[in-house]
């Protein structure tokens, strides 16, 4: 199976079908596609037209995603489908997101053939990533609600650009979600990203206020685009205000892809000047991503300063928690999603094709 109908979309005046799954409300005559390229008009309605298909399965650690506070260490069965429902200049997954073609969607997986999969494959969790997954929602719905038939938990990556209305479906079947807040302006969103910075944040709010899925955020900073000290300042104040001073953050290093060559890769010295300004503003788990920094990417306890997490690149070394997540110096809860000891998956990172894993 390769297509399914949507769920979200209504028929406009004029007779054509309106996409009502993210802000962009693509109005779609009989045969047209959807910006995201997978959500297309056949007939009178909208459908899906990946369900089921995937671009490749790959077992990844968990701080990959990045997630810091969720699950330390253990592995994590990733899975994407193509297309997007962003046009970023930078993508770094661009032969993903940015494809035409289903025939980039080689390994066809039901939702039970991939929540047995990660369970053979000793993954705590499933992960929608690669490309957003907001625009399969009907298919990720579905391999979540099979992956926690199974003892599974599930984790979107995703930009946050999705509606109230799909918004409420799609997270209530996640566990955990790292979402990527691109830049702090509606100018960066616009020209860059053909997205809009208010939907973003309306997600976030979203996910702190109304529901219990783990969150983080992950900023790529790109030189003389989004890395100044004021938008960084910024960002990390609107962070501690609406979301608070827990809620981890990770600044990674961009490199030159897609149709942004011109810029050059993020010094190291840029990652760490931004999670000193998001320190000094009040947020307490602040981490630097792509690049090899213990200190950037180790947790300290938030009520002694212990170190209770380090790690270099994503290899797990000195841990200082219990397995409920509480420090072993103090007995301050840290803030996350924690159970039994660390894992030890590391750095490894392990391409399986589901025919080859078995049920």
């Amino acid at each position: 199976m390769s297509t399914v109908t949507g769920r979200y979309w209504h028929k406009a005046q004029d007779g054509r079908l309106q996409c009502d799954l993210c802000p962009r409300f693509c109005q779609l005559r009989d045969g047209q596609r959807g910006l995201c390229f997978v959500r297309a008009r056949e007939g009178d309605s909208i459908v899906l037209t990946t369900y089921g298909r995937s671009s490749g399965f790959c077992v990844d650690p968990i701080e990959k995603k990045p997630l810091n506070h969720f699950l330390p260490g253990t592995p994590v069965l990733s899975f994407g489908t193509a297309g997007c429902n962003l046009t970023c200049r930078f993508c770094q997954n661009w032969d993903i997101s940015k494809s035409r073609e289903l025939d980039t969607l080689t390994d066809a997986a039901a939702p039970e053939t991939i929540a047995r999969a990660a369970r053979r494959l000793g993954c705590a969790s499933v992960a929608f990533t690669y490309n957003d997954p907001v625009i399969f929602l009907e298919y990720a719905v579905d391999v979540a609600q099979a992956s926690r038939e199974l003892g599974i938990r599930t984790v979107a990556v995703t930009a946050g650009e999705i509606c109230a209305e799909p918004r409420r479906e799609f997270f209530a079947a996640m566990d955990a979600a790292n979402v990527d807040l691109k830049a702090f302006t509606e100018r960066f969103y616009r020209d860059v990203c053909g997205g809009s910075l208010a939907a973003v944040l309306e997600t976030l709010q979203y996910l702190h206020e109304e529901t219990d899925v783990w969150f983080e955020i992950t900023n790529l900073l790109i030189p003389d685009e989004n890395d100044s000290d004021a938008e960084v300042g910024q960002m990390a104040a609107w962070i501690l205000e609406h979301l608070g001073a827990d809620r981890p953050v990770h600044f990674t290093a961009f490199h030159p892809d897609f149709r942004m060559l011109d810029k050059p890769s993020t010094p190291a010295a840029t990652l760490s000047r931004a999670r000193r300004i998001a320190i000094d503003v009040g947020l307490h788990h602040v981490y630097t991503g792509n690049v090899h920094d213990e200190e950037g990417g180790s947790t300290t306890c938030t009520g002694c300063g212990n170190r209770v997490i380090s790690r270099d690149w994503y290899v797990l070394q000195d841990w200082g928690l219990d397995g409920s997540g509480v420090c072993t110096q103090c007995g301050t809860q840290l803030a996350g999603v924690f159970s039994g000891p660390p894992g030890t998956w590391g750095a490894r990172r392990q391409p399986v094709r589901l025919a080859d894993v078995g049920s």
